[in-house]
């Protein structure tokens, strides 16, 4: 039987060689096991897929027609917690070379990524996570162009990204674990877990999360000795409560939701011996496939519901905020906090004191209201100069139609009236929050090649979210529309000062609101750029474009 490095050395982590030697070799002794290369990464190497089928079919149409689902398991996006690679390898080989395991997987397959970021897996180390207990050494968070991947999911800057996005529609998975190491406070869990924001699935996958695979997944972890609590995701101390996390289509799991895939992102947490990281991952891994094995069908029924819901609704969820005012008790099990004096500033200080541990109820913050919502229009046009958007919606398996001949088209464009940008770069770009639109009614000219995307489709919730400017992961926040924030075109006012009174004098209705505006406002009155641009903006002469949001929504 293949041992990993990590069975032989328990505070050893296997580097790239080492990982993708041993799935080749599983590759060539067991049947059920298939890898294949597919796509590049920033570092130039190929990111892999590692397919385990006990049917030993292999093609994704195939099993799709078979009804068989997918888990899809990500390791070392953040390869400085490299638990999920040696916990997957050990998975894999234990599948391999069990029939008890392989009858669990009769419905389904599961399609493991080994190393996500190759890059950063290759820049090893044993310094770059100070907070960490183990392994010896580890990769670094950063990627080739040392980008956090996980914030890379929509905006797509690396080719990492880009290969992720094909790989998982290709496989369109009904279940996602991202496999993590945590930061922050300290407690007596080995792992915790972050599952997809409740509120921000739809209604029947939602149900079956919180009714069925949560208490399953946490009931079986804790017979495995393995108890999980949610992600300690705190203010100060946990003690005075832990909060659900929003998790944005940026991350793994805001991605796959949307998709209306179940994500989970394991978080094993840092000053825990490395063999428990690896072992509690392997553990939450093997209970997932334990649960899928009796309810697959019954989730796939949940996320059939949720797409066809999404496809009929009128309206869809852009974004949310946590309601402070909603809580529910969880028992946790922690160290008590103190504070002392720092031996190095001489200011206070927190401390966890392992030796006094705590159990007790604590309020679990896990609502999330819908703050904007937008009504779905029945398709979106792109002019096609927008190649990286629309490449971006074929990788995630967008329909889209072009069209053939040059057509003039009614519908409803935004403007962007106002918007505020990060001060500071953010994974390489100057995100854009806070979008406030107008909605104004227009015909508009496109040309033939332009795409044409009807929202009656499965990835409707991909579409919405992303080509509505309001989304705080929508292309445009991403500054793949920052052209249009730039007027091209303006005046000189000495020759546009003869222009303006002719067109005061053809125009009664804007001579009196200029007037008016004068009347009203000293400071207008006593500025003439600002009067000469009134003028202007409400004229022939103005340009058009300017801050026009160029998708149309036909409704």
């Amino acid at each position: 039987m293949c041992q990993t490095p990590f069975e032989t050395k328990e505070n050893y982590s296997a580097n790239y060689s080492e990982i993708i030697n041993f799935y080749k070799k599983l590759d060539d002794l067991y049947e059920v096991i298939q890898v294949n290369e597919f796509g590049k990464t920033d570092i130039g190497k190929p990111l892999h897929e590692v397919i385990i089928s006990t049917s030993k079919i292999f093609d994704p149409q195939e099993l799709s027609a078979q009804k068989k689902s997918v888990l899809f398991i990500n390791n070392a996006i953040h390869p400085g917690e490299p638990c999920g690679i040696d916990a997957s390898m050990m998975l894999a080989r234990d599948i391999a070379t069990n029939k008890i395991k392989q009858n669990l997987l009769n419905d389904y397959v599961i399609v493991i990524i080994p190393v996500y970021n190759i890059g950063g897996c290759l820049n090893r180390s044993s310094t770059s996570r100070a907070n960490q207990d183990g392994p010896v050494q580890y990769g670094f968070r950063g990627n080739a162009q040392n980008l956090d991947l996980n914030r890379d999911f929509i905006k797509c800057d690396s080719e990492n990204a880009q290969s992720f996005n094909l790989l998982f529609n290709k496989w369109s998975p009904l279940v996602f674990i991202d496999n993590h190491t945590s930061n922050g406070a300290d407690y007596q869990y080995t792992m915790t877990l972050i599952a997809t924001q409740k509120d921000k699935l739809s209604k029947p996958l939602a149900k079956y999360l919180q009714k069925t695979m949560l208490p399953d997944l946490y009931s079986k972890m804790k017979k495995k000795k393995w108890e999980m609590t949610p992600y300690v995701y705190a203010r100060n101390t946990p003690d005075e409560g832990i909060a659900g996390f929003l998790d944005l289509p940026r991350y793994s799991s805001g991605y796959g939701a949307l998709h209306e895939v179940i994500s989970f992102m394991p978080e094993t947490h840092m000053l825990k011996p490395y063999k428990d990281r690896v072992w509690s991952t392997y553990r939450f891994m093997e209970s997932m496939i334990e649960h899928l094995s009796v309810n697959v069908s019954v989730l796939a029924k949940a996320k059939n519901a949720a797409i066809k819901k999404n496809i009929s609704s009128n309206s869809l969820d852009l974004n949310w905020a946590m309601d402070r005012n909603v809580s529910e008790e969880i028992e946790f099990k922690g160290f008590e906090a103190g504070y002392k004096e720092s031996q190095i500033t001489g200011h206070s200080r927190l401390y966890y004191d392992q030796s006094k541990k705590y159990k007790k109820k604590i309020p679990f913050y896990n609502t999330y209201k819908a703050i904007t919502s937008v009504k779905v229009p029945q398709k979106y046009v792109i002019p096609q100069a927008y190649k990286k958007v629309i490449q971006r919606l074929e990788w995630n398996g967008v329909k889209i139609e072009r069209l053939k001949k040059d057509t003039i088209l009614s519908g409803q464009c935004y403007y962007i009236r106002d918007y505020s940008s990060t001060p500071r770069p953010y994974e390489g770009h100057f995100l854009h929050k806070d979008v406030e639109v107008e909605i104004f009614d227009l015909k508009l000219k496109f040309y033939e090649g332009d795409v044409v995307i009807k929202t009656d489709q499965n990835k409707v919730r991909y579409i919405v979210e992303t080509l509505e400017p309001q989304g705080p992961d929508s292309f445009f926040a991403w500054n793949f529309f920052d052209g249009i924030l730039m007027q091209k075109e303006y005046f000189s006012p000495y020759v546009f000062e003869d222009l303006a009174v002719e067109i005061l004098k053809k125009n009664k209705k804007l001579k009196k609101e200029f007037e008016q505006k004068k009347k009203d406002e000293p400071k207008f009155s006593e500025d003439p750029s600002a009067q000469l641009q009134f003028i202007y903006k409400n004229s022939p002469y103005y340009e058009k474009t300017f801050q026009r949001y160029p998708i149309l929504r036909i409704m």
